[in-house]
């Protein structure tokens, strides 16, 4: 039985979408059941670096999503709009969705799932959430016996890569992210990934599959890499630490909140998320009875990205395989969220944090520092003066696990003392 998709979009990943499914040789032999119908793309003059027969081109998606000779639609141009009204107009007429667009389904996730229920097709992502990484499927399948507690993951590549060059070759942002930039692995405007909305977007989706609610993507607290200099490293460094963007979804004990956030985070050297470097990606998830259990390996590009979406198309298929009509949908691989998660105000949330203070050279200083934290209830793990900037004594604070809302009251107190010239740093410490 044959199963015709669409493409939309013939970039990156769906150049490598097409090379899989037009080389089944090999690979699973469900792919062999598998042809491409339709592609939609901007331009039909444009040279591509795979060949296709010319009259499966259009640059009418529309016309795409609404032809019925279509059963999976595979949406790959990414953004906000035209996506959000193609995948709902491919669900109003029948038609299965693979897609990797991350930002649409963490902002249009329970409306999408709701029409897709409806209809009774599926939406599947995979490849919206760490490239080639299997996490969506085992979250939903593989481990869905557990009860989640964390998902913590390094899910941007170009942010890993820049932090990892930072740490290895004691560089500043701007130069690292030029570099990467002219490698292909950041955007000319890098905004989603510098400024941690795209791995924001990432918590967002997992948050929703693992705990079983809808995440409104705004709840999710965001912070980039923008403010990391080469003296935050190096002071990580000196204290057993390296710095990772992280995105976390952590439920809280004995209750029904979540926390859910994006922020440069000092990482024990100890821990499994440390040694993840260049744009590698990797989610650790703990649950119980399970444990802990980590996912690794590329989280962009061309083949592992492409990977993600071809196994997403053959989950459809081989449920379909026998029954083209799909009467009940798979629980296993449908999404069927309920109510909005209890989001924790970030004001809320306890962690540790390391300070960095640029200060006169007075006497007294680093007991005001304490007493201001101490009428915020902020306990401090450790005070050292580390030395000088110009005529500037420099003072590295690491706290105990504090409510944030306390640590930014003392943070305000501190700011107004004369003694305090500048707080360059502010890290949370995992």
């Amino acid at each position: 039985m044959a199963f015709k998709i669409g493409l939309l979009g013939l970039g990156t990943v769906g150049t490598g979408t097409a090379e899989i499914l037009l080389n089944p040789e090999g690979r699973h032999p469900l792919i062999q059941d598998i042809t491409i119908e339709q592609i939609g793309v901007k331009s039909l003059e444009k040279k591509r670096s795979i060949e296709l027969p010319t009259n499966i081109f259009t640059t009418d998606l529309e016309a795409i999503v609404t032809n019925p000779d279509i059963d999976i639609v595979v949406e790959l141009i990414g953004g906000l709009e035209p996506a959000r009204s193609l995948i709902l107009s491919a669900i109003e007429h029948g038609k299965h969705v693979v897609t990797a667009n991350k930002a649409v389904m963490a902002r249009f996730g329970p409306e999408i799932y709701e029409a897709a229920n409806n209809a009774k097709v599926y939406v599947l992502l995979e490849a919206a959430v760490g490239g080639g990484i299997p996490i969506v499927e085992p979250l939903k399948q593989s481990l869905g016996a557990n009860r989640f507690e964390n998902i913590i993951g390094i899910v941007n590549g170009t942010t890993n890569y820049i932090l990892t060059q930072m740490t290895q070759n004691g560089v500043d942002f701007e130069e690292v992210l030029k570099e990467a930039q002219a490698l292909g692995y950041a955007e000319a405007d890098p905004t989603a990934d510098v400024g941690g909305l795209d791995a924001a977007d990432k918590i967002a989706i997992l948050a929703s599959l693992a705990f079983g609610g809808k995440v409104k993507r705004e709840d999710v607290y965001c912070e980039g890499i923008t403010k990391i200099t080469s003296s935050d490293i190096s002071y990580a460094e000196k204290l057993g630490f390296v710095i990772k963007l992280l995105a976390i979804a952590h439920k809280v004990p004995d209750t029904e909140k979540l926390q859910l956030r994006v922020h440069p985070t000092f990482v024990p050297k100890s821990h499994p998320l440390a040694n993840i470097n260049g744009v590698n990606n990797a989610i650790l998830v703990e649950g119980q009875p399970l444990g802990q259990v980590m996912f690794y390996g590329p989280g962009a590009g061309s083949g592992p990205t492409a990977s993600a979406v071809v196994a997403d198309i053959m989950n459809i298929v081989g449920v379909l395989h026998s029954n083209k009509k799909a009467e009940n949908l798979d629980p296993l691989l449908s999404c069927s969220p309920q109510n909005y998660c209890v989001v924790t105000p970030i004001e809320d949330v306890y962690t540790r944090f390391y300070a960095r203070f640029l200060c006169a050279d007075v006497p007294g200083v680093i007991g005001h520092l304490g007493m201001a934290f101490g009428d915020h209830s902020v306990s401090l793990e450790s005070v050292v003066q580390i030395g000088f900037q110009e005529d500037l004594a420099e003072i590295v604070v690491v706290t105990h696990k504090v409510r944030e809302g306390n640590f930014r009251s003392a943070i305000e107190e501190i700011r107004s003392l004369n003694a305090i010239k500048n707080i360059p740093s502010i890290i949370r410490v995992l």
